[in-house]
């Protein structure tokens, strides 16, 4: 896994303050493989209840994380009851690595 214990902190302190504590996220895609170079952070963020506006969410996480992690690109999936469930949840939360 391609991040530093910091940046693995800075990641879950911004989910658990923008999401909620009871908010999981997962790390997955090439920043996965510690043989690749550059890539965006791909993370999978999984809530327990509905969320309300999961653009704006998305889009807040991806951006206090990316500030966090000095411009670097990331890209935030959300996993919630009332939202669509489509393959690349399932890709994501089989390959991703809890953080």
């Amino acid at each position: 896994m391609r991040l530093t214990p910091e940046q693995v902190s800075l990641i879950r302190t911004a989910v658990q303050q923008l999401a909620g504590e009871n908010a999981r996220v997962r790390l997955f895609g090439s920043r996965l493989d510690d043989n690749a170079r550059g890539g965006d952070v791909d993370l999978l963020v999984e809530l327990p209840d509905p969320v309300d506006n999961p653009a704006m969410l998305a889009a807040q996480l991806s951006a206090r994380i990316s500030r966090a992690l000095r411009g670097r690109k990331v890209d935030v999936l959300l996993s919630a009851p009332n939202l669509q469930r489509q393959t690349i949840h399932d890709t994501a939360r089989e390959q991703g690595v809890l953080l």
